[in-house]
């Protein structure tokens, strides 16, 4: 039965949940912290460390002995000092959060027995913030999970049926792969990193089987008898078979060939009888009979001579060679996991201990290799998450300081070299750290899983840092991975999300983590399940990993229990057992799933009546909540699953209670608590930050003075968060009714009631940065003195020349004003001369202020300003001087604006209605929304559907309802309560939620009744102020001088090659012309064109596109001569000072190459005429002049130069 659930102290909620949770849901970025603290384990001593992490890695790398062995540096331990300066100021200062680590090492002398101990500085490492997060430059990033394939062994079965062939994959965590392959009638090859094949008794010999017959003891072939018969050859004999004179026909241990099977029948005429031979495979007879070496020596000389065949295949370097390729350690590693996995997958109990490859290991891989041919067993399945890991933050970083500790050893043995006297030298001499901290520079900054953090809202920071990938180094690309390693697979229930992915090229490559699963000691992906015994629960909870969940049945968290609530209901119960779903009597049940929401990540979780939502719709739904806007009054769904307030706590942007205690103080900036013990915690709550996506962070205060709070309990709400639940969007009242057309293809209609009480209203911080450089010329400099620029332009500016905190600003603006010395070429012969009488007083400088961008406005509420002299550290080189300005924006609801709910039912806002036209209610309630009902049966996501009538009851009955996901309210319950409304408020509502509508403008009834409830929409970052762009005249490409492309370039809309043919397809011949010329790279053109428009005078005609001269020049680079040949004979060069002329510079056009003609006329350079400047925004006569009298007489200069033509 439904019950009341509270979710925080100011809230609870009607919950519909049959199933209760038994095991609590894991912390949503404990898989982030773990790793961290796996790699650094900086809460243990220095000396107590484990074997892992960066311990590993520094004793992996030390000793670095010097070539004659006379000197080795040794590693001791570790230490872990604080971070130099505190969060929010490396977050202010644009600096990187990191904590300095030193090392002990010692200098130790063996001929001497002198050691000198140290402490050296290793570097600054970025520390994780409490929200799993890195401050990296000042702004947050996020190092994302990768899930690649693991280290270990895969057989895979020949594809083709008429061929029954096996091979083998040997992966290990660093080193060479090994290929084997074997097929009837073909040797047992082995292939070394995909260089030369090799017969497998080579590889065996030099891993110490010396010779063939302990190959053959080694795979244990009992002498079996055999009678004479084509299948005996290929086998060995297991003993010398002689002719009556004593003649040896096949010694012990060869194969028996065709000719020696002839000369068996003839001793045995009735071809009755036969010989012992061994139990071989004959693939493996064939490999040994192949093999010419006799011993270890020899195999390895044998490997070396066909993998070097250009060196001298001595044993030492034969030796040598096979013992950097498979016995050091630095150099090849099975891993820890690839030892697991090894052990596992072969039945060996080899120690974990041993990361080396094995002959053990060489001869179980060649068995399983006969037995799959054998038992006709499968493949082994790549996809299957027992065979791909999750390398979490720790093992990433451990695999990148690597590189970087590699190379600072091999600077280190350098210099052991060069160093005069090394009996002198300290440690500190030798090391330089700077490859590691290039290293964790390259990973943080540069890295593909290192990611600038999506922190549009709560939810957006939560799946991010819960995100799994199989791209980035060591994993897949996008252009590799085919259709298999993206789909999904059965493993993936309850580990990883079957819906959340990107809907791009990433599909299925980009993942999440599920609400419940975790990662074990090796890295692989777990989950929770409750252990049943004879058809009964017991309390017993186990983490299963995909290998080990294979051997049992599970059965659903929502299987039907008796009143007991411990015993499963009737004989029998469906379950899953690998890939299969089958109903089986309950005694043979093993686990059963602890939550039904287990299978689904957080962002899907949030989704009610996800159950009735067709799959790509509710990845639509699960993406687009990770891009809702935080809105100024946050409001959290009537309908919900339960689970909002999970995702807000750990999510980081709230302010949670470290221990229990009474409010001291509230105020909107900090909250003091004094805890039972009296001591007092101050929490200062985060106002109007800036986020990565320009959304705003914002702390709310929840408590009181007075109030007693519970450690871990909400006491400051975030962003998009109310009462401590995730608050994405707003609850408003739909109607499911076509208007007017103005909800074609999805588009949305909404009341103004929404705009005037700023329901839909979100503010967004943009910031604005500019550098004051070291030039040439001398220093930049801001300042509030700018050439020709008004007073007015300069009335918001302070006395050092950057704008005022709270001044409005609209595009265009100055924000900080900055002059930059004008070059010698920038001077007039005027300047000149002023300069060289009055010397540097006269310098000129030009304008080069930061102004606020087209289509921008709002008002500036920072500025941050950093020196050199102050900060030499943050600012890049050169740079003396930066000033970063923030401006918000106020952004209300409006047309243009994509929303969605949360069901993947998007739309763009059409028209804001005015309220009195909305369609209403009986009672007089206008709606606030009105959506196209045919948005609901082609994309089959009813939970729309179901939420909105759910919403309508709640709403009326003053609850809040969770319905989680696979377990929510069934229709008969949403109905009953509908009919109880109904009889309460709406007598002609029906069950299902339909009423009847008046028209908002004519107060008539609506035809038919209408669906209408409570729907919970979201309005999405695709706002329509970021993507609305016009342009008049702007900046052309330096080459073609056609305008630029994008809103970002300030660029025109491309008039492309299909546009050219709808012209011409309607003979518009004068509009295209202009189009393709003075529209676009006409240079000459265009500025008189803009030149006539002016004056108020025709227009002049189209001339030559620069384009056509770029071609032409391109022409004449490949020696043809091109030139322009006219309708009367007349040949000229491409003029630019032809347009007066009657024919035009295209008039009847056309060219005429002349390939090495001497007579031909010299090619006429295009641009011989053209002397005005090129390339400025507006390339027109300077007639942009503040005064009057300048304006006209640029405008007469400019018609007496026409006259003069």
């Amino acid at each position: 039965m439904p019950e009341f659930v509270p979710v925080s102290k100011k809230r609870q909620r009607y919950t519909f949940g049959r199933a209760r949770d038994l095991v609590e849901m894991p912390d949503m970025i404990e898989v982030q912290r773990d790793s961290y603290r796996w790699f650094y384990q900086d809460d243990v001593a220095p000396d107590a460390r484990a074997m892992q992490g960066l311990q590993e890695l520094l004793h992996e790398i030390f000793p670095i002995e010097s070539y004659d062995g006379q000197f080795a540096l040794e590693f001791v331990r570790y230490y872990i000092d604080s971070p130099n300066l505190l969060e929010e100021e490396a977050r202010q200062r644009d600096m990187t959060w990191a904590r300095p680590i030193r090392a002990t090492i010692r200098l130790a002398n063996t001929k001497t027995q002198e050691i000198k101990e140290e402490e050296i500085f290793l570097g600054d490492f970025p520390v994780m913030t409490d929200r799993g997060t890195f401050i990296i430059n000042g702004t947050e990033r996020v190092v994302i999970n990768q899930l690649a394939r693991s280290a270990g062994v895969y057989f895979n079965r020949g594809d083709n049926p008429g061929q029954d062939a096996c091979s083998a994959k040997l992966i290990p965590d660093r080193g060479a792969w090994l290929d084997f392959a074997t097929a009837p009638g073909e040797i047992v090859s082995v292939n070394i990193d995909n260089r030369k094949k090799l017969p497998v008794s080579l590889l065996l010999k030099a891993f110490g089987a010396g010779n063939n017959d302990e190959i053959i003891s080694l795979f244990g072939a009992e002498p079996t008898f055999m009678e004479f018969g084509d299948d005996m050859r290929g086998r060995l004999s297991a003993s010398d078979v002689m002719d009556p004179d004593g003649n040896v026909l096949v010694a012990r241990g060869r194969p028996i060939t065709r000719e020696i099977l002839e000369d068996l029948y003839q001793l045995n005429p009735g071809g009755r009888g036969g010989i012992d031979v061994l139990g071989l495979d004959p693939s493996l007879a064939m490999t040994l009979e192949k093999d010419p070496t006799q011993s270890a020596d020899e195999a390895m000389q044998e490997i070396f001579r066909r993998l070097r065949p250009n060196e001298p295949a001595r044993v030492e370097n034969a030796r040598e060679y096979l013992r950097t390729l498979f016995f050091d350690p630095r150099r090849y590693t099975l891993g820890r996991v690839g030892r697991y996995k090894l052990n596992r997958r072969l039945g060996l109990g080899i120690s974990e201990d041993t990361r080396l490859l094995t002959l053990d290991d060489l001869v179980a891989i060649v068995r399983e290799m006969f037995a799959m041919r054998a038992l006709d067993k499968k493949s082994d399945d790549i996809d299957h998450l027992g065979n791909r890991r999750v390398r979490s933050i720790g093992e990433l970083l451990q695999n990148q300081i690597r590189i970087g500790l590699l190379r600072m050893e091999r600077i280190a043995r350098e210099r052991m070299t060069t160093l005069p006297n090394l009996n002198t030298a300290m440690g500190r001499e030798l090391i330089n750290v700077r490859p590691i901290a290039a290293a964790l520079r390259e990973f943080y900054g540069s890295g593909q899983l290192s990611q600038f953090m999506d922190q549009t809202n709560p939810l957006a920071e939560v799946t991010h840092r819960r995100r799994l990938s199989a791209l980035g180094p060591g994993g897949l690309s996008r252009e590799r991975a085919g259709f298999e390693a993206r789909d999904v697979h059965y493993t993936h229930y309850g580990r990883v999300c079957p819906i959340e992915t990107p809907e791009g090229p990433n599909i299925g490559l980009v993942s999440s983590l599920t609400t419940y699963a975790r990662l074990n000691e090796h890295g692989f992906l777990i989950t929770p399940r409750r252990k049943v015994k004879n058809g009964k629960l017991t309390g017993s909870i186990e983490f299963l990993s995909a290998d080990d969940e294979d051997n049992y049945y599970v059965a659903m968290a929502n299987t039907p229990l008796e009143e007991d609530g411990v015993t499963i209901e009737g004989a029998e119960c469906p379950t899953r057992h690998q890939d299969d779903v089958d109903t089986i009597p309950t005694d043979q049940v093993d686990y059963m799933d602890v939550s039904p929401k287990q299978i689904v990540s957080s962002s899907t979780a949030l989704i009610p009546f996800l159950e009735h939502d067709d799959a790509n719709r509710a990845l639509m739904g699960s993406n687009m909540q990770r891009q809702a806007v935080p809105l100024l009054l946050p409001e959290a769904p009537v309908v919900g699953t339960g689970i909002e307030h999970r995702i807000a706590k750990d999510s980081g942007s709230c302010v949670v209670a470290a221990e229990s205690g009474e409010v001291r103080w509230v105020d909107s900036e900090r909250i003091e608590i004094r805890s039972k013990k009296g001591n007092v915690r101050v929490y200062n709550l985060i106002k109007f930050r800036r986020s990565n996506q320009c959304t705003v962070i914002h702390q709310r205060p929840l408590v009181s003075k007075g109030d007693m709070v519970q450690k871990g309990e909400i006491i400051a709400d975030g962003q998009a968060v109310d009462n401590g639940e995730l608050a994405l969007g707003q609850n408003v009242l739909v109607a499911f009714v076509p208007w007017e057309g103005y909800n074609f293809e999805d588009a949305i209609l909404l009341s103004e009631n929404l705009v005037k009480e700023d329901k839909f209203s979100s503010m967004h911080i943009e910031e604005y940065e500019i550098d004051a450089r070291e030039t040439k010329l001398g220093p930049e400099e801001i300042t509030r003195d700018i050439p020709n620029v008004g007073e007015d332009m300069l009335r918001n500016l302070d006395d050092t020349g950057i704008i005022r905190i709270g001044a409005e600003v609209n595009s265009g603006d100055i924000l900080v004003g900055k002059v930059t010395p004008k070059g010698e070429s920038d001077q007039t012969p005027e300047e000149k001369l002023l300069r060289a009488i009055f010397g540097e007083k006269a310098r000129e400088v030009r304008d080069n202020s930061l102004k606020l961008p087209h289509g921008s406005r709002g008002k500036v509420v920072a500025v941050k300003q950093m020196e050199r002299k102050d900060n030499p550290e943050a600012l890049s080189p050169g740079v003396i001087r930066t000033v970063k300005v923030y401006v918000a924006q106020w952004r209300k609801i409006t047309v243009g604006d994509k929303m969605a709910g949360r069901h993947g039912n998007k739309g763009v806002v059409s028209r804001i209605l005015p309220v009195e036209d909305m369609p209403y209610l009986p009672d007089g309630t206008p709606v606030d929304v009105v959506l196209n009902p045919l948005g609901v049966p082609s994309r089959m996501n009813l939970g729309q559907v179901l939420e909105t009538i759910m919403g309508f009851v709640a709403v009326h009955n003053g609850w809040h309802v969770a319905t989680p996901v696979f377990e929510g309210a069934q229709e008969s319950e949403i109905f009953e309560n509908m009919k109880d409304l109904a009889a309460r408020k709406y007598p002609d509502l029906t069950e299902d939620g339909m009423i009847a509508l008046r028209d908002g403008r004519t107060g008539e009834l609506m035809e038919k009744k209408v669906t209408i409830g409570c729907m919970y929409m979201l309005k999405l970052i695709h706002l329509v102020d970021d993507k609305i762009h016009a342009r008049s005249t702007g900046p052309y490409s330096l080459i073609t001088q056609q305008p630029l492309g994008g809103k970002a370039q300030f660029g025109g809309q491309r008039f492309g090659e299909m546009e050219v043919w709808a012209l011409e397809g309607y003979g518009a011949a004068n509009v295209l012309q202009e189009m393709l010329t003075v529209k676009s790279d006409d240079i000459r053109g265009r500025d008189k064109t803009y030149e006539r428009i002016v004056k108020g005078q025709s227009l002049v005609k189209p001339g030559v596109p620069e384009s056509f001269r770029v071609l032409v020049k391109e022409l004449q680079g490949l020696g043809l001569d091109v030139e322009v040949q006219y309708d009367d004979g007349s040949v000229g060069g491409m003029t630019l000072d032809d347009d007066d002329d009657e024919r035009g510079a295209y008039a009847g056009a056309r060219t005429i190459p002349a390939v090495f003609d001497e007579d031909a006329p010299k090619p006429v350079d295009p641009r011989a005429d053209d002397s005005e400047e090129q390339g400025d925004i507006f390339d027109v006569p300077d007639i942009f002049m503040d005064d009057k009298e300048a304006l006209a007489e640029g405008l007469s200069l400019v018609e007496d130069e026409e006259e003069g033509d």
